[in-house]
């Protein structure tokens, strides 16, 4: 069999001989709508397959298997050893010396009692102990959910005016994003959390990250009478109207000990064996400004202090949540919003290290042990917690071995509760804004941003749209800017799939793409369009829409060259589903192609599509064999020897 290539440019006619087996298309194994349907929902909701662990095993042992499962601790606790204690407590006590006062610092961002920080630092941590499954995570407060949390909710309620309801209304919005947290979990609905692109992230974390820097110049300067709104206009104007309650002495204060905790941060970074001496530099700061306070009164002096703290442990808060009232639905919605980022925040960080430790991490379980975490703390006086990068990082760092880590922490805290609070009540309010500013300093990933720029332009579009909407209108706005941008794009590639016209590579029987190869030629007669993705209602009319004008355009230059159209191929490999919408398309242009004197082929349809076709076949013409083929060098070589086969009977 032979035929002969022109290229799309002028490019002398050459002849190859192509000799091959001509393989038949075959229709897919029959399965019935409730196996298609079975399928579909396994791998939907199931795509680890979670129960292939308990086949053949005996009833006691899936019982075991089952336990652990829901409880990962029963899976490494029988085999933990006093050697990975030894690595444990040393974690445990290095990340406690972070964890309590970032715990003091984020619950006043989140405009909540500073001992609520703390105590969030305590239960929190023993659950996700319990039943986590991350080896590394670091539990508590974050930065990012905590002013989330303290923005949504004060625009209906001021902590100030009203500090019963805020504090109340933030315990039950952690109770619906625990509830969140846990359903989707239970109901395997991750993929729901991966609407948010690692650019929507990237820009979201940025502008919040500048946005929580510039509400602490209310700490690092010393401002009384400081705006309520979080963008960034409304917060400078504020800065710079109130100039007469600015204060020397806390300005300095700030001065020194932010870039204290900046120099720190960064000696770590350069060297990380060094990691204690980022993750001790808070502690550092709030005993050595704590001390300065007392000795010097300084809270005599323009410098405010955090006051005195309650002790004890965590009181019960059951009784503080609100089912019902006015509020209920910002709740509801605030409980949303912090839910999904701190779920993304704690699994993207756990996957991470578990990548680092070659071990796997389940983000259903994760879901769930983050969701039930926030459930019982919401009962237990704790806003809402996930698993924090920095803390985490350093708990890698410190050789964390299990989730050890966290009860020794969570030990520490309450030691801290018990017996060390009335220390803190001199501590100045000005190192607290310099820790929270020191730690989101670390969100802002500008080497990342050029990576998305390089990359892909409408990424870094979408991530300009998170970081503009956070920092200029609210942090909950921005964010959905984001995620809507990003299924804007998602829609445009649903809605416009490529289709692109394929060219043979001479001397094989290989056929590519004839703009990216340009040693690919046209074959006189045929014009070959590769379709790129599944076709649906939402894209066949423009699919249509493109083949045709596809075929207008190729009958326009092959005029030129006093040549005819005689067979459309499409090369259906991507096309990977297809509806009634779908088949419907393929009926109208045959009849369209047919009409311009061509024939329609199809190539290597797959089993979902070419089993749809054959039901809408109902004349039997539509799906014939010499109009079905495997490869495209087939389909040439078979139809381009039938034609010669013709011509030569007609001469004849």
């Amino acid at each position: 069999m032979e035929y002969s290539n022109s290229s799309n440019t002028e490019q002398p006619q050459t002849c190859l001989e192509i000799t091959m087996e001509v393989h038949r298309v075959v229709p897919p194994p029959h399965k019935s709508t409730i196996h298609k349907l079975k399928t579909t929902l396994k791998e939907t909701f199931f795509p680890d397959d979670p129960l292939r662990q308990f086949k053949g095993q005996p009833t006691g042992k899936k019982w075991i298997l089952a336990a652990q499962y829901i409880f990962p601790i029963l899976q490494w606790g029988p085999h933990y050893s006093l050697g990975l204690f030894k690595s444990d407590i040393v974690a445990g006590l290095t990340i406690a010396s972070l964890a309590i006062p970032q715990g003091i610092s984020y619950a006043k961002l989140a405009n909540l009692p500073p001992i609520v920080g703390l105590y969030s630092s305590f239960v929190p941590p023993l659950v996700y102990a319990v039943l986590g499954s991350s080896r590394d995570l670091a539990v508590g407060p974050v930065s990012i959910a905590s002013l989330i949390l303290g923005s949504m909710l004060r625009q209906e309620v001021s902590p100030v005016s009203d500090p019963v309801l805020f504090l109340q209304l933030a315990f039950t919005t952690t109770f619906f994003a625990g509830l969140f947290q846990a359903s989707l979990g239970f109901l395997r609905l991750g993929f729901i959390i991966d609407f948010l692109s690692k650019a929507t992230l990237i820009g979201f974390m940025a502008g919040a990250a500048i946005i929580v820097s510039l509400q602490q110049l209310k700490s690092l300067l010393g401002i009384t009478h400081f705006t309520t709104k979080m963008g960034l206009v409304p917060v400078l104007s504020s800065v710079f109207h109130n100039t007469e309650e600015w204060s020397w002495q806390t300005i300095l204060m700030g001065f020194c000990f932010l870039v204290f905790l900046l120099v720190a941060r960064h000696v770590s970074m350069k060297r990380p064996k060094l990691f204690w001496v980022s993750a001790g530099a808070p502690l550092v700061s709030v005993i050595l400004s704590t001390l300065l306070v007392f000795a010097f009164k300084a809270q005599h002096h323009g410098i405010s202090i955090i006051g005195k703290l309650q002790e004890g442990l965590n009181p019960p808060s059951w009784n503080m949540l609100q089912f019902r009232g006015s509020h209920l639905g910002l709740s509801i919605k605030t409980g949303l919003v912090t839910g999904i980022i701190s779920l993304t925040e704690g699994i993207a960080v756990g996957r991470t290290f578990a990548a680092l430790k070659n071990y796997k991490v389940d983000g259903n379980k994760e879901m769930m042990a983050i969701g039930l975490m926030n459930m019982v703390g919401s009962s237990t006086s704790c806003y809402i917690t996930t698993g924090a990068f920095s803390r985490s990082a350093v708990n890698h760092n410190a050789g964390a071995k299990s989730a050890v880590s966290n009860i020794v922490m969570s030990i520490t805290v309450m030691v801290t509760l018990l017996f060390l609070m009335p220390l803190f009540q001199y501590t100045p309010n000005v190192v607290l804004g310099a820790i929270i500013v020191s730690a989101v300093v670390g969100l802002i990933d500008i080497p990342a941003a050029c990576q998305i720029w390089k990359i892909d332009k409408f990424d870094f579009i979408v991530m300009l749209c998170a970081f503009f909407g956070v920092i200029f209108i609210s942090v909950q706005d921005g964010l959905a800017m984001a995620v809507g941008m990003s299924i804007f794009k998602i829609l445009l590639q649903i809605t416009r799939p490529k289709t692109v016209m394929l060219g043979n590579i001479p001397g094989t029987d290989i056929f590519r793409d004839l703009h990216h190869y340009k040693e690919s030629m046209k074959i006189p007669g045929f014009l070959i369009l590769s379709i790129e993705a599944p076709i649906n209602f939402a894209n066949s009319t423009y699919l249509n829409e493109r083949i045709l004008r596809w075929i207008e355009e190729y009958e326009a230059e092959d005029h030129k060259k006093q040549s005819s159209l005689q067979f459309v191929v499409l090369v259906m490999s991507a096309v990977s589903a297809i509806d009634t919408s779908g088949v419907s398309i393929f009926k109208e242009l045959k009849k369209t192609v047919e009409k311009k004197g061509a024939e329609l082929v199809l190539v290597n349809p797959l089993g979902e599509v070419m089993e749809k076709l054959q039901k809408s076949d109902e004349a039997g013409d539509f799906m014939r064999p010499d109009c079905l083929f495997l490869t495209v060098g087939e389909a040439v070589a078979t139809l381009t020897a039938t034609i010669k086969s013709q011509v030569s009977n007609h001469v004849v």
